[in-house]
């Protein structure tokens, strides 16, 4: 072998050596969110920058959606490595529900990570005079954008509660930017939001009118069960709100699929739990971000690559 070819191999021995977990120049990492208001964009933001960072060989880019629906089905057809999705959403794409948006189940789905959960904040503005749930009945209200994660949670509470649609004065189907404008130029009475505490649509809302935050009883959440759990509004995450609101959460997850390689799973996972300070510092949200709550609930089944690093760290399903 010639001095130039023993460099050559040495040189390449050495780049394999630093090859950043697994990544090549072939990987793509699309990170699939939410609209730019919730919670799931900047999260997403963050995730990006962490994998640019893990993962210097591959391509991120963060894609805004219209969140747990469509990520999950973007997902199952290859056009997406990685997503946010409500629990609810996860376990009704894997059984296939037709009115969720899931005419068929989703085999692909595999999970990454339990993150936070997602709290049902119910604004009204204060003018409307909607202080409970009941008080929704004839009132306008925008439920999320059709199919969302956060229009399928406004289905299943109300129904909890023993309404439906049919008992709102008017349903609007608009994400949560555009439902907090409709508010401001009273041409609607509240919103129902799907998010983490202190959502920028929200905080927003409650700067510009006077609102109400409507609680959720204890009696609903019992009887809507798994995967939703109870949940509290703390007093001031918005402006005006004096008092800690009950209501009802669910769980969110990171979610990819099968068609992702093993050691980007792998880095996907190891590099986001090594770098919470920069999800937190996108959002509050992520304080709730957890290792060893990461298989909690976990409604389809874990991807190899991201059980291989829980099992490193001693992380077991619950």
């Amino acid at each position: 072998m010639t001095i130039r070819n023993r460099l050559a191999a040495a040189a390449l021995g050495l780049s394999a050596l630093a090859a950043p977990l697994g990544a090549n120049a072939a990987e793509f990492i699309n990170v699939l969110t939410g609209g730019t208001s919730g919670v799931y964009y900047p999260m997403g933001v963050a995730l990006s920058k962490i994998y640019t960072q893990a993962l210097p060989d591959a391509k991120v880019q963060v894609q805004s959606t219209k969140a747990s629906v469509e990520n999950l089905n973007l997902l199952q057809q290859g056009k997406g490595e990685i997503g946010f999705s409500l629990g609810d959403s996860v376990k009704m794409a894997a059984e296939g529900n037709a009115d969720a948006g899931f005419p068929a189940p989703l085999d692909k789905l595999r999970g990454i990570a339990a993150i936070y959960p997602n709290y049902i904040q119910i604004v009204a503005s204060a003018d409307s005079g909607i202080k409970t749930l009941a008080d929704l009945k004839g009132k306008s209200v925008s439920v999320g954008a059709p199919k969302s994660g956060t229009e399928l949670n406004a289905r299943a509470i109300l129904e909890a509660a023993g309404m439906s649609y049919d008992d709102l004065g008017k349903v609007e189907y608009l994400p949560f930017a555009e439902s907090v404008e409709l508010m401001k130029n009273r041409q609607i009475d509240a919103t129902l939001q799907s998010a983490g505490l202190g959502v920028a649509s929200l905080k927003d809302l409650s700067t510009s009118i006077p609102i109400t935050v409507v609680s959720v009883p204890a009696e609903v959440t019992e009887k809507l069960g798994a995967p939703y759990i109870a949940g509290e509004i703390p007093a001031g995450t918005y402006e005006g709100q004096a008092e800690t609101v009950p209501t009802v959460a669910v769980i969110n997850y990171l979610i990819s699929s099968d068609a992702v390689s093993d050691d980007v799973a792998y880095a996907m996972t190891k590099s986001m739990f090594e770098n919470l300070d920069e999800m937190k510092a996108a959002h509050a949200a992520a304080n709730d971000i957890d290792v060893q709550k990461a298989l909690l609930g976990m409604p389809v089944p874990v991807h190899p690559g991201a059980q291989k690093y829980y099992d490193e760290v001693g992380v077991k399903a619950e």
